[in-house]
C-alpha cells in the first residue's frame, strides 16, 4: 500500500454536538463516524499524503486490523485513494439512448382568468383569447407516452395551463380515456393538477375526489401578500375568492393530501408568516416555496439581500421541521421534506429533475417541450406527439447537462442534490438551459449543509420518523 490521499470532493463532514457525520457525496448517504474514522480523517486533513508508517500513531488506541478495516471502507467509498485506482468524482460522460418517459404534462389551455404579474408562461392569454388543446392532441399525447415507454406499471398525466380548470370538458374526456386505456394494459394512471382554485365548485371537487387527483393550489400567503401579484385580468386581488374555494376544498376533499405552492417575488420574503397562514390557518397538508431569481421581468426577481433573507427563513422553518420530527410528528414543509427524502432514499441526481427523461410537456399544438415552463418559449421543440421524441436532439441536450467537466458543479459538494439547478431558471438567466444556475450556489450549499445536519439529527435521535412519515408522504 502506497501513499494515500483524501478525495475531498467526495465527502463533507458535519458536526452534530459531539458526534461527527460523514455526508458521502457520490451516494447522497450519511454515516456516523466512529472515533477511529474521525482520527483517520483528521490525519488526512493534516497531510497532503499519508504514508502507511504514519498510521503507527494510532496503534496505541486501535488494533492494526481495525485500522485496516476502516481504511478499506473509506477506500471502497472512494473517500481515500491509495493511487492504485483513480477515485471517481463524477460518472464518466455517457451517451443517452433511453428515455424512460412515464409522465406527460398536458397544457390544456393558454388562457387564464388571472393575470398574475410574475407569470413565466410565454404563451399565456386572457380567457377570451385562450387556445385550448384539442381532444385528439391529448389522446395522441397519451399514445405517444405508451409508445415511447411501453409496459410500465405506473404512468402520470398532469393537467396544466393557463388555468387548467378553464378546459374541464377536455380534462373529463382525457380522464375517461386514460382510465379505460391503462386498465387494458394492467397499468395504473395517476392524475395531477396545479390550479389557482378560483373556478373550483363542489361538483368539481367531488369529481376530482372520485378520480383521486393530486391537487396543488397556487397561493402566495395572507391577503396583502397574495393580492400583490395574484390579480384578475381586471386588476382585482383574488385572495378572498381563493380562500373561500380552498376552505371548501379542504373540507370536502378526502382522496389525497392537498398541497400549496408559493411564489416568492421581490418584497415577499417572510416565509414563516406565509407558512403559518397557509398551513396553520387554512390547513394545507404541505407548503412549498419557489423563490423567483431569474424571471423575464427583472423587477420581480428577489434581490441578493432578499434571497439571503428567504433562505434564512427557510432554515428557521427547517428547524421547526426538525423539532416536529424529533416528536415523531409531521410538519408539512415541502422544501425541507424533499431534501430529507432525497437523502433518505440516497437519490443521486445527475440532472436536476425528470424533465427530458421521465417527463415531457405537450403544448396546445402537440409540440414536445422540456417541461411545462418552456411551452410558448423560443426554445426549440423535442419532437411532437405524432412523430414522437426527437431522440438525437434530446439526447444531445441531456448529455450536455450530464457533462460536469469544466463547470462549477464538477467538484461541488452538493452536485448530486442540486445538479446545476432548474433548466428554466438557467434559460431565463443565461439564455441556455444547460448552464448551471451559479447565481445562488453559495446559498444552496448552505441550505444543503443545513439539511444534512437536520437529517443526521433525525437519524441519531428518532430514526423511526423516516418510516413513519417520509415514506408515507412520498407515496401520498
Amino acid at each position: 500500500m502506497g501513499a494515500m490521499t483524501l478525495v475531498k470532493p467526495n465527502l463533507h463532514r458535519v458536526d452534530v454536538d459531539t458526534r461527527q457525520m460523514l455526508f458521502h457525496i457520490p451516494s447522497s448517504s450519511i454515516f456516523e463516524l466512529d472515533d477511529l474514522g474521525r482520527e483517520l480523517l483528521a490525519l488526512f486533513d493534516a497531510h497532503e499524503q499519508v504514508a502507511p508508517e504514519q498510521l503507527a500513531g494510532l496503534a496505541a488506541r486501535y488494533s492494526q486490523q481495525d485500522v485496516m478495516e476502516v481504511l478499506d471502507e473509506l477506500r471502497s467509498l472512494e473517500v481515500i485513494s491509495d493511487g492504485s485506482t483513480v477515485a471517481r468524482i463524477n460518472p464518466a460522460p455517457q451517451q443517452v439512448n433511453k428515455f424512460p418517459l412515464t409522465t406527460v404534462v398536458l397544457n390544456v389551455n393558454t388562457g387564464c382568468n388571472l393575470s398574475c404579474t410574475y407569470c413565466y408562461k410565454e404563451d399565456l392569454t386572457t380567457p377570451s383569447k385562450g387556445e385550448k388543446m384539442a381532444l385528439d392532441t391529448a389522446i395522441q399525447s397519451v399514445e405517444m407516452l405508451l409508445r415511447e415507454s411501453p409496459d410500465q406499471p405506473n404512468y402520470n398525466v398532469v393537467f396544466f395551463g393557463g388555468e387548467p380548470l378553464s378546459n374541464m370538458p377536455l380534462i373529463r374526456e382525457v380522464v375517461d380515456y386514460c382510465e379505460k386505456r391503462f386498465a387494458q394494459l394492467d397499468a395504473t394512471v395517476d392524475f395531477t393538477m396545479t390550479t389557482n382554485a378560483t373556478l373550483l365548485t363542489e361538483e368539481l371537487v367531488d369529481w376530482f375526489n372520485a378520480h383521486r387527483f393530486g391537487l396543488t393550489i397556487s397561493m402566495d400567503g395572507p391577503k396583502a401578500m397574495h393580492d400583490k401579484n395574484r390579480i384578475t385580468v381586471g386588476g382585482q386581488g383574488t385572495y378572498d375568492v381563493v380562500r373561500r374555494k380552498v376552505e371548501m376544498l379542504l373540507k370536502r376533499y378526502t382522496a389525497r393530501p392537498v398541497g400549496c405552492r408559493v411564489t416568492l417575488t421581490r418584497g415577499i420574503t417572510d416565509v414563516e408568516r406565509i407558512y403559518d397562514h397557509l398551513s396553520g390557518e387554512l390547513g394545507f397538508f404541505e407548503v412549498g416555496f419557489g423563490p423567483v431569481t431569474s424571471g423575464d421581468i427583472a423587477e420581480f426577481n428577489l434581490t441578493g439581500e432578499e434571497l439571503i433573507e428567504v433562505f434564512a427563513g427557510m432554515k428557521r422553518l427547517g428547524q421547526r421541521y426538525l423539532e416536529a420530527a424529533l416528536r415523531n410528528e409531521n410538519f408539512g414543509y415541502g422544501n425541507m421534506h424533499q431534501l430529507i427524502t432525497d437523502m433518505y432514499e440516497g437519490n443521486k441526481k445527475l440532472v436536476p429533475c425528470g424533465a427530458g427523461l421521465g417527463l415531457l410537456a405537450v403544448d396546445k399544438d402537440g409540440g414536445l417541450n422540456l417541461c411545462h415552463r418552456f411551452t410558448g418559449s423560443d426554445m426549440e421543440l423535442f419532437g411532437d406527439v405524432t412523430h414522437g421524441i426527437d431522440k438525437p436532439r434530446l439526447a444531445e441536450f441531456v448529455e450536455k447537462r450530464l457533462d460536469r467537466s469544466d463547470t462549477g458543479c464538477e467538484t461541488c459538494r452538493i452536485r448530486n442534490l442540486c445538479s446545476g439547478g432548474c433548466y428554466h431558471e438557467s434559460y431565463a438567466k443565461y439564455g441556455d438551459p444547460t448552464h448551471p444556475s451559479y447565481h445562488y450556489c453559495d446559498l444552496m450549499r448552505d441550505w444543503v449543509d443545513f439539511g444534512v445536519e437536520v437529517y443526521a439529527r433525525i437519524m441519531l435521535e428518532n430514526p423511526g420518523f423516516f418510516e413513519a412519515h417520509v415514506s408515507p408522504r412520498r407515496s401520498a
